[in-house]
């Protein structure tokens, strides 16, 4: 797979840094025109824009903007940086497509190139960036949703004309690298990030994404699906053939014996016993051959909670689709179909991260297997703000109780909603309640939500039917603040379910974050529920990814080196000694990630089996 060169990373990150700049000061600018933080509308204001800008005010107080109830003011913060990064995302993500022959027109269904696109622009009288980024929306609904009203913002022609400088000025070749996409918002995130570590404040909800943003190494990540997924495969094929397993001269000679199709498994280790006698014994995955996950790939399932830029997803995808084609016979494209449906999941807590993930897993398909229409992507966004009171929130159960069934207003005798409050709307509104509760600390909290510990009845209400009862009401609502409410609730309902399941392998790259520079809440929270690991925010997440992992299960992740000998941690390892098996723990000390912005971060690779741990484990 080819990587970006020093010097292509190094302008991809100042072209990210200046388009985020511009960007943001473009939309605040297109906000202010539309009055969006001021009490009343213009005078001049057409009904359309008014109509607009309370769309827009109503997106912007679900994303967390606060309106003064006394003077009416609203800020834009949130807002703009949701235009901005829709706006140029858009753009950028058209320039992927296009490079990659997979910008496909609309009308005619046909990839066109960029100077084809430009000559369609100009015939139509707009920019080609526009036009690109139009149709990449319409072949990426699930993450530009259409009805958004930050995505229909115009950001002013002089900024329009800045992006679309920045990003005609970036090589060719840094649309053609396997990890450009990778590195995109660690550098969009970068000036915020950079900010909040000079200003030393506390990080909370509003600074966690940008300071816990770290691109992992590739070597990282295949090293950990090299010794989980690949030794899994290797143990079943050495069990079907035990001579090669007695009779190979050399780890090389059985990975090549072990591939699936195209997949080598560059990183994958293994071993052979030594007798007492000195006769040596059958080779063997050095982390063993996850005899407790399912016999066939189909039941793998795999997630990220911490998914990023969807990197660990990406990865996995070519793995798993070579260990389906092998067992079930599948052509390549109905492979990766089935993976996306079947086997692979993520969550992530900031919702822009969320979009580039699925962009970025949507993308590797298509450069796999053609532009197709793809299942839908398993990923969600564990980090949804609630912008509305809990009574509030709740009164959209009868939103959706009339959406669904408007004559279930009235029961048999013709008195109002008997029947509705003891079946829909009352589930719904229990649901609505559970949403409310498990996500008030969501944008800080994010995958460490268990949904199965703390929404006691959030299952009850259904979730599986709760999506589309949802859709129903963005159909029918006309009401601004209901329509954002449904969409939100939308949104925390699919996350709420990834949540609450159970996985074969968990596999991240866990949030940085001593207990130290933690704001209160979160420490709180992790003190209550994470207590011997609560000294940092990743050995917390690595105790709910060991949560997330199904009996027998396997969780894999970069972490820092740290826990693996503090004091501090001493609970922690000997109940992980005494609960699970150490599968792999690899050392890489400061220098273990390529990016400049991890200095400081000691990091290890280590997977753990939720598994009886070998009789011999001393702690």
């Amino acid at each position: 797979m080819s990587a970006l060169s020093r010097e292509l990373r190094q302008a991809l990150e100042r072209a990210v840094r200046k388009a985020r700049v511009a960007a943001e000061d473009g939309a605040r600018k297109a906000l202010r025109s539309l009055a969006i933080d001021r009490r009343e509308p213009l005078d001049s204001m057409t009904p359309e824009l008014r109509a607009q800008r309370n769309r827009l005010r109503a997106h912007g107080r679900q994303l967390g903007d606060r309106r003064d109830p006394r003077t009416g003011e609203q800020t834009i913060d949130l807002l703009a940086r949701e235009c901005a990064y829709g706006n140029w995302h858009r753009m950028l993500f058209a320039r992927f497509l296009a490079e990659a022959g997979l910008l496909i027109e609309p009308e005619t269904g046909v990839a066109v190139t960029l100077d084809e696109a430009k000559e369609l622009a100009r015939e139509q009288g707009g920019d080609w960036l526009a036009l690109a980024g139009d149709w990449a929306r319409r072949m990426l609904p699930q993450i530009f949703r259409a009805s958004d009203p930050a995505h229909k913002i115009a950001l002013p022609p002089e900024t329009r004309a800045a992006l679309e400088a920045i990003l005609e000025g970036l090589p060719r070749e840094t649309f053609l690298a396997d990890d450009s996409l990778g590195w995109v918002y660690q550098f969009w995130q970068a000036d915020r990030k950079d900010a909040v570590n000079e200003s030393g404040v506390k990080i909370g909800a509003d600074e966690l994404p940008a300071v816990t943003q770290l691109f992992t190494d590739d070597y990282m990540v295949l090293f950990l699906l090299h010794n989980t997924l690949g030794a899994w495969w290797a143990g079943k094929a050495l069990a079907a053939n035990p001579d090669l397993a007695a009779s190979a001269k050399s780890e090389d000679e059985l990975r090549a014996a072990c591939k699936a199709g195209e997949v080598e498994w560059t990183y994958l280790r293994f071993v052979r016993e030594q007798a007492d006698d000195g006769a040596r014994g059958p080779w063997r995955p050095a982390a063993g051959d996850f005899a407790g996950w399912p016999k066939a790939a189909k039941d793998i399932t795999l997630l990220d909670p911490c998914m990023g830029s969807g990197h660990f997803l990406v990865f996995a995808l070519p793995i798993l689709a070579a260990l389906r084609a092998a067992e079930e016979g599948f052509s390549h494209a109905a492979a990766v179909d089935t993976v996306l449906r079947d086997n692979l999941f993520g969550l992530e807590i900031d919702p822009r991260c969320t979009q580039i993930a699925a962009f970025n897993l949507a993308f590797a398909a298509w450069r796999m297997v053609g532009h197709r229409k793809l299942p839908t992507l398993n990923l969600a966004c564990s980090g949804v703000a609630i912008g509305a009171p809990k009574a509030e929130w709740q009164r959209l159960a009868r939103v959706i109780a009339s959406a669904v069934d408007p004559a279930a207003q009235r029961d048999l005798y013709g008195a109002e909603g008997s029947l509705n409050m003891d079946g829909v709307e009352m589930r719904m509104e229990n649901g609505l309640a559970a949403l409310h509760d498990l996500f008030g600390k969501a944008p800080v909290l994010g995958s460490l939500i268990d949904s199965n510990r703390e929404g006691g009845d959030l299952f009850t209400a259904n979730l599986a039917a709760l999506e589309p009862l949802l859709e129903a009401v963005l159909a029918a609502a006309e009401n601004d603040e209901t329509k954002e409410m449904a969409v939100a609730a939308q949104g925390m309902a699919k996350a709420a379910e990834l949540l609450g399941r159970r996985f074969t392998l968990v596999v991240t790259n866990v949030p940085f974050l001593g207990r130290s520079k933690q704001e209160g809440g979160l420490q709180d929270y992790l003190a209550a529920n994470f207590g011997d690991a609560k000294s940092d925010l990743a050995t917390a997440m690595l105790c709910r990814m060991l949560g997330f992992a199904d009996t027998g299960g396997t969780t894999a992740a970069v972490t820092p080196q740290n826990w693996l000998f503090l004091t501090s941690y001493k609970k922690l390892r000997a109940r992980l000694l005494r609960e699970t098996a150490l599968n792999a723990f690899v050392q890489l000390g400061e220098h273990g990630f390529g990016s400049s912005a991890a200095a400081g971060a000691f990091a290890a690779l280590v997977a753990i089996t939720d598994a009886t741990p070998p009789s011999a484990a001393v702690f």
